[in-house]
């Protein structure tokens, strides 16, 4: 795509008027004594592009800094600060892998309503040092200045060669498969 292209459109995402979480789900014997805990992930950024009068030449890069990921259920400053913790440092060692990326290969839009449309991505999605093809479906509502884009995912946190954590000797862990959900604000450029 050429930055002289005029029916190219370019927005950037804008992490402090959206909303990104990831829910885990526990799992185990004991299951019922844990908490199903929901993580903000506040640090993240990128661009989207598109034709358009089609949708058509669309890209998304997005970038994630999982240093940012934040516990936000009602829980003690004791277990949130070890909840974050072992998230940072045993599940998704922030220190080996300090981004996640995703990069669109392949998109398609729908429409469904006036500047709405469904949209499915496919792209590579990085983390914790495999990089694996995802697919994330998304509404998209755009004008003039601004899109939002909403949506849910899963993935299996082996595909990604992440070991689901666990503790009291296996009697209370986090299943394998976490759900995203998203509501991204992004503002035309």
């Amino acid at each position: 795509m050429s930055a002289t292209d005029n029916n190219i459109v370019r927005y950037r995402l804008d992490a402090s008027r959206s909303r990104f979480v990831v829910q885990a789900f526990a799992d185990g014997l004991f299951s019922m004594f844990g908490h199903n805990p929901t993580i903000a992930i506040c640090g993240f950024g990128g661009d989207a592009q598109f034709e358009l009068s089609t949708l058509g030449r669309a890209s998304l890069l997005m970038l994630v800094t999982p240093d940012s990921f934040t516990v936000t259920d009602k829980v003690s400053d004791k277990d949130r600060r070890e909840i974050e913790r072992a998230m940072r440092e045993d599940v998704l060692e922030i220190a080996r892998y300090p981004e996640i990326v995703f990069m669109s290969k392949k998109t398609s839009a729908h429409p469904i309503a006036e500047g709405k449309h469904h949209v499915k991505i496919t792209g590579d999605l990085t983390l914790h040092g495999a990089t694996r093809e995802h697919m994330v479906d998304a509404n998209v509502t755009f004008n003039q200045d601004s899109l939002s884009a909403q949506g849910e995912f899963s993935l299996r946190q082996t595909d990604y060669n992440i070991k689901p954590v666990s503790i009291a000797g296996g009697t209370l862990k986090v299943k394998d498969q976490l759900k995203f959900s998203f509501d991204i604000i992004a503002e035309k450029q």
